[in-house]
């Protein structure tokens, strides 16, 4: 029933931070401006994520919505029906929200983990083709949705039952293994050809573990990583190959202190033939946290004679 993932909302600490990441590291367009925050493009939709000043009493700098699109008004109420007869309060978005969120219509409600999502039909198309001067290639979103997110998920059976039972979401995979000494136990599911749009695994510090940003060429990623690297952002794994997307990716923090992926490569799913499975590792190769690659060394000792 979902089509793809929409849009991202994020409420921020520090406005002009988050507008000179967006745009100088990860390749992102303003679209608009208003009192309180600012919106982003990546492609042929008007806007793809929506960044406001934090609220009082609100989680700072963290995810404060994710947009799920469907193809249309009769989609929408069907998903609403559902939603409504498993006894979730799905409330009905104002005007208001809707013309922000540039779209016909939309609704929303809390998943099992607290996190509000919004479901919408009828989205704003930019005036003019999206290009970026960064990301060269341009980004792989349009009908495959903005990317994908790994989100928290204190109870992952109730995530898991609310995400494909309720939305339709289609099951893709699962990595069970250790890194680096910690579990992992992460489900993938998709809603259309991209190999996942939403991943959980548990418990996580933020509502947001990371998204993820996908381009059409791997030279891209490595110049997003020198930028990254130039714009001192803390790296948190490198390049790396994944075993059930096949993405070639790195990882870093955004200012807010959740993780953004930048990646090429990702695998398309065929539902008349995709058989989900389990892998026993996160990575097929790399992924390492950079203190991997360059341990500390033992300073020599001072010459005899010296302070």
């Amino acid at each position: 029933m979902i089509g793809q993932l929409g849009y991202l909302a994020f409420e921020v600490g520090d406005l002009a931070v988050w507008e000179s990441f967006a745009t100088g590291v990860l390749g992102l367009e303003v679209a608009r401006r208003w009192a309180g925050g600012f919106s982003l493009r990546m492609d042929g939709h008007a806007q793809r994520f929506f960044v406001t000043s934090g609220t009082p009493g609100a989680v700072p700098d963290d995810l404060s919505a994710v947009g799920w699109q469907v193809a249309d008004e009769a989609a929408l109420e069907a998903v609403a029906a559902r939603l409504r007869g498993a006894g979730h309060d799905v409330v009905e978005g104002t005007a208001e929200e809707a013309a922000a969120r540039q779209v016909v219509r939309l609704i929303h409600l809390r998943d099992p983990g607290g996190i509000r999502v919004e479901i919408a039909f009828g989205p704003a198309r930019g005036e003019a083709p999206f290009t970026s001067s960064l990301a060269r290639s341009g980004f792989v979103a349009d009908e495959h949705g903005l990317g994908h997110l790994v989100i928290n998920a204190p109870d992952p059976a109730a995530t898991g039952a609310f995400y494909q039972e309720l939305l339709g979401f289609r099951l893709s995979d699962r990595i069970v293994c250790q890194f680096y000494g910690y579990p992992v136990d992460i489900t993938f599911l998709h809603t259309n050809a991209r190999h996942h749009s939403l991943a959980f695994g548990g418990q996580q510090e933020k509502r947001l573990h990371h998204f993820l940003l996908e381009v059409k060429s791997l030279d891209d990623v490595g110049a997003a990583l020198d930028r990254a690297v130039g714009a001192g952002v803390r790296i948190a794994q490198m390049i790396g190959r994944h075993p059930n997307d096949r993405m070639v990716s790195f990882y870093a923090f955004t200012p807010s202190g959740f993780q953004f992926e930048y990646g090429w490569g990702g695998r398309l799913v065929d539902d008349a033939t995709w058989e989900p499975t389990v892998h026993d590792r996160i990575s097929e190769w790399g992924h390492h946290p950079p203190e991997r690659y360059a341990p500390r060394r033992p300073k020599p000792p001072k010459p005899e004679g010296t302070t």
